[in-house]
């Protein structure tokens, strides 16, 4: 009798893999984004696709500052990976939480799209700038990031221009849609968006200003496609992850989210961040991605916190030398203790206390519709 050893190793190796993730034409691109990659370095493999909803999906009505964002968009399709009824789930990796579930891992980080937030105008709109806008202009936007930022940015640069930040929810289209409408359907002037999806949906066009710091620092990994698996996933996936993973977004990355997980917050809390490398060194040999290996940089690191009203904001730039992605963690999680330590922690409590306010104030609303049409 053969042992479990010998067995194992005259099992086939699978070269048949499926990739999930949500039900959005902007998921669906970047999940065949992730597939270009794969099909590239790996021809004889076979890459199917499975495309579900997530709690964020289904809930369209309430703010996402309700919400909390706290895995919005990945529990309903981790439920899929769970039951190895697929292989890896592609996402945003910005929608990602800093903790992920037990039995999940991030295996591969790809190289990142445009980081900033853009603003784009209302068809036939004559301005194309946030300053040329009128006060009073309505601005949608389902980030009290990029509301809290704005108007801290208006406060001290131009006082005269109060805006009306409104929410606005759905995927791309839904938005984009939402802003072109006119007639009694007419709600928005402008939104702000980020630039990476109207680039993966062929919509750079729409937008008329990018918003990069100091007006506006980004979410944590926007920009950048994250890849989940099984911490008990085979070789052959780890494999594949390995040649997907784009060092240097994968560096940028995980100091950024050591700096949110440190914070303790969502995305849907005011953090925004900036990061870059510079003194970088590279080796002589190739990553399974087939980039140079590398072997050390400078990483620096900007994190912002801002009160929802825009009146306070803490803004904080620390540097120092990595050579791995333990060191670049451990970099990001120094900048988000710094950032508690100097009063930002302050600001995070007093929005977890207006958020459980607001959620308490929604839900009675919504049991005194309910008794009154009951």
């Amino acid at each position: 009798m053969a042992s479990t050893s010998e067995a194992d190793s005259s099992e086939p190796k699978r070269t048949t893999f499926t990739l999930a993730s949500r039900q959005s034409e902007l998921a669906k691109i970047q999940t065949y984004i992730v597939i270009q990659n794969l099909a590239e370095k790996f021809p004889a493999y076979t890459f199917e696709t499975k495309f579900n909803e997530t709690e964020g999906d289904k809930n369209q009505s309430q703010a996402l500052f309700l919400l909390g964002g706290k895995a919005l968009w990945t529990s309903g399709l981790e439920e899929l990976l769970a039951n190895k009824q697929v292989d890896m789930l592609v996402h945003s990796l910005k929608d990602v939480p800093t903790e992920l579930p037990e039995g999940f891992k991030l295996g591969a980080i790809l190289e990142r799209e445009e980081r900033v937030d853009s603003l784009v105008m209302k068809n036939g709109s004559p301005y194309k700038m946030l300053e040329d806008m009128p006060a009073g202009s309505r601005i949608g936007t389902s980030s009290v990031r990029r509301a809290a930022q704005i108007k801290n940015y208006l406060k001290n640069h131009h006082k005269d221009l109060e805006m009306v930040f409104k929410d606005v929810r759905g995927n791309l289209n839904t938005r984009l849609r939402k802003l072109d409408a006119t007639g009694t359907d007419d709600a928005f002037d402008a939104l702000i968006l980020a630039k990476a999806g109207l680039v993966r949906l062929g919509w750079s066009d729409r937008a008329t200003q990018d918003l990069a710091p100091p007006v506006l620092y980004h979410a944590v990994s926007q920009g950048a496609l994250g890849v989940e698996i099984r911490t008990d996933a085979s070789q052959e996936l780890s494999e594949l992850c390995e040649a997907l993973t784009h060092q240097r977004t994968q560096w940028t990355c995980l100091a950024e989210r050591a700096m949110l997980r440190a914070l303790e917050g969502g995305c849907s809390v005011p953090v925004g961040v900036n990061t870059k490398l510079t003194n970088v060194e590279q080796g002589e040999e190739r990553l399974r991605s087939g980039e140079l290996i590398m072997k050390s940089a400078t990483l620096e690191i900007t994190g912002c916190i801002t009160s929802l009203d825009g009146e306070r904001q803490f803004v904080k730039t620390i540097e120092g030398k990595v050579t791995n992605t333990c060191e670049a963690e451990d970099l990001g999680k120094k900048l988000g203790e710094t950032l508690l330590a100097t009063g930002a922690g302050q600001i995070l409590e007093e929005i977890k206390a207006e958020r459980a306010a607001r959620a308490k104030e929604a839900a009675t609303a919504e049991a005194a519709v309910t008794t009154k049409t009951s």
